[in-house]
């Protein structure tokens, strides 16, 4: 692995794409290494610098797992105590009173992926109201399904453990001791955030304004440069020591029964596990951010972007360099739409409805707005074609209940619960 051929390659990707800007980082045989590429924000002509704060998304899971984490090491949380412990207006007899943060942190506590008009005045009664009114997905440790929520009631335990907020518990347990200066979205009012950006040849991008709001700030609320998340890979090798040894070894091993089809190749706490590689991807408004970490040799990679189409530049340098992305499309082969797979499907408040659509292919529409175009695989599999993009990185599959019926579909590794059926023409 060589870091200037890499650099060099990701100059290219950032024109190709119509990335305004992008930060590298990487860990190599223990030198660290960094490049910038292009600008803050399009036509400004102010460059990007290396350690300008971007947007990371999801990563931010990472960072709040870390917390978790460390928190465990102090004893001062227990990951397999009900969270109800550390909640207790939840009541231990209710269903998500028995959730634990091993389960929220891997993903297979049954929550749905997002919570949204709660209307809640606060973060606790936010996490509250979210674990007492919303729809599992499916029992807790019974199977993955991707949540933002999930990580919210994260938040929600780290603050009843340190009697902080969640930021301050971030900036405490993580940033304070790695020396970094993280930034938030939700409160940005000295402008530090870099800018996010629509991409759409060829058209010229067009900034755009971060919309996440402050409940949901655990899930994704953090902005940082590629060398700060190249410390946050680091503590999940153990540099330096804010978490346990055998946690360590835990968080970055698959949990058994997560299976994130399409996404991973499995889930531990708070990262992602592809082949020998594990990290986190993230998308904000126009921003995107990968951490990608390999213990046995110690390399961390880390690359932050200002353009929407960077999610699609990282998938093509990571399958050019190996550095761990979701497994190939299944060779499966091509079938008929399966009799019984048509209907509407629910996760929480979000709608997935497949019809046909004709040529034995199918429909996908979320919420409904198109989606994506099905084409039926064996095993109950099926490829997706991004109706905007036309990408078709992306699998997912159909699973069936106890009575060998299809009651459940699995898109971007969120899971969605039959609501209506449907019978072909």
């Amino acid at each position: 692995m060589n870091v200037a051929q890499m650099s060099r390659r990701l100059g290219e990707l950032v024109g190709s794409r119509g990335v305004p800007g992008a930060q590298f980082a990487a860990l190599l045989n223990g030198r660290k290494s960094s490049a910038v590429f292009g600008t803050a924000r399009q036509g400004s002509g102010t460059p990007l610098t290396e350690d300008a704060k971007v947007p990371v998304g999801s990563v931010t899971k990472t960072c709040t797992a870390a917390v978790a984490l460390a928190l465990a090491t102090e004893e001062d949380l227990e990951l397999d105590e009900p969270i109800s412990e550390y909640l207790p207006e939840l009541g231990r007899d209710a269903e998500f009173g028995r959730v634990t943060t091993r389960q929220l942190l891997s993903h297979t506590a049954g929550l749905p992926s997002d919570a949204t008009d709660l209307g809640a005045s606060s973060p606790r009664r936010h996490v509250v109201t979210a674990c007492s009114t919303l729809t599992p997905v499916g029992a807790p440790g019974a199977g993955f399904s991707y949540s933002n929520i999930g990580y919210v009631v994260v938040g929600g335990v780290v603050e009843s453990v340190t009697g902080m907020s969640w930021r301050e518990a971030v900036d405490a347990v993580l940033s304070t001791p790695l020396g970094l200066r993280l930034r938030y979205v939700t409160d940005d009012a000295a402008g530090e955030v870099v800018t996010g950006h629509a991409v759409r040849s060829p058209r010229p991008a067009r900034p755009v304004r971060q919309s996440l709001g402050a409940l949901d700030a655990p899930a994704g609320a953090i902005a940082a440069s590629a060398l700060d998340l190249l410390a946050v890979g680091g503590v999940f090798l153990g540099s330096p020591d804010l978490i346990d040894e055998d946690l360590v070894l835990e968080a970055r091993t698959p949990v058994a029964g997560a299976e994130p089809f399409g996404m991973a190749d499995g889930w531990g706490l708070g990262v992602a596990v592809y082949g020998e590689w594990f990290g986190h991807d993230g998308t904000a408004d126009g921003t995107s951010a990968h951490l990608r970490v390999h213990p046995a040799s110690g390399t961390v990679i880390a690359l932050t972007t200002n353009g929407s189409t960077g999610f699609h530049l990282w998938q093509e340098f990571a399958a050019e360099f190996g550095l761990g992305c979701p497994g190939a499309p299944p060779r499966a082969g091509r079938v008929p739409p399966p009799r019984d797979c048509l209907g509407d499907y629910l996760n929480g408040d979000l709608e997935y409805s497949v019809t046909e659509a004709g040529d034995g292919r199918l429909a996908l529409a979320v919420d409904g707005d198109p989606y994506a175009e099905l084409t039926p695989l064996d095993g109950l599999l099926f490829a997706m074609r991004d109706v905007d993009t036309g990408d078709t990185s992306q699998t997912g599959r159909f699973l069936t209940g106890p009575g060998g019926g299809i009651d459940r579909i699995q898109v971007g590794g969120r899971l969605a619960r039959r609501r209506r059926a449907l019978t072909h023409a």
